[in-house]
């Protein structure tokens, strides 16, 4: 990169160059770190960050927390939606009635592709909602109640 001012953004012609590459690539899954970016295009860390800001502004790309910048593809949707309403989704989807076992921290963590700990948050709040009946160490959470679905506007 040349050391002169852009008057479009370095952040935004990194964006682009960054765009293209996984245009490119179609087996890309996630974008080059930060600290690839600064070396690769002699940036500060401010700029790697926005334009990684400008990828998820335009839809090219996604955080993980944890973990490296996802790409998302077109077609792709994500579920941007509270995790505890996601997991009250299941009642529906699996049809399941009161008094039935529900799905371990372990199976949803999988299923959603998050740590345990942050299921076990959700699934307290679902408890503490009335939704689930506390399972106990070593014992199967149970539906207590049906969620009730807010409508969006």
């Amino acid at each position: 990169m040349s050391q002169q001012a852009s008057p479009r953004g370095t952040f935004l012609k990194i964006a682009d160059a960054v765009k293209a590459r996984v245009e490119a690539d179609p087996g890309m899954t996630e974008l080059p770190s930060a600290v690839d970016l600064m070396s690769e295009y002699k940036i500060s860390r401010g700029v790697a960050l926005r334009a990684f800001a400008a990828l998820h502004k335009d839809g090219v790309a996604e955080p993980v927390p944890g973990g490296r910048w996802r790409v998302v593809r077109a077609g792709e949707r994500t579920d941007r939606r509270p995790l505890e309403e996601r997991i009250a989704d299941i009642v529906a989807e699996e049809r399941l009635e009161v008094g039935a076992a529900f799905p371990s921290a372990s199976a949803l963590a999988e299923r959603f592709g998050v740590s345990r700990p942050t299921v076990t948050k959700a699934l307290d709040r679902l408890e503490a909602a009335g939704v689930l009946a506390s399972g106990g160490q070593g014992r199967v959470r149970t539906l207590r109640a049906m969620p009730i679905r807010e409508e969006r506007s």
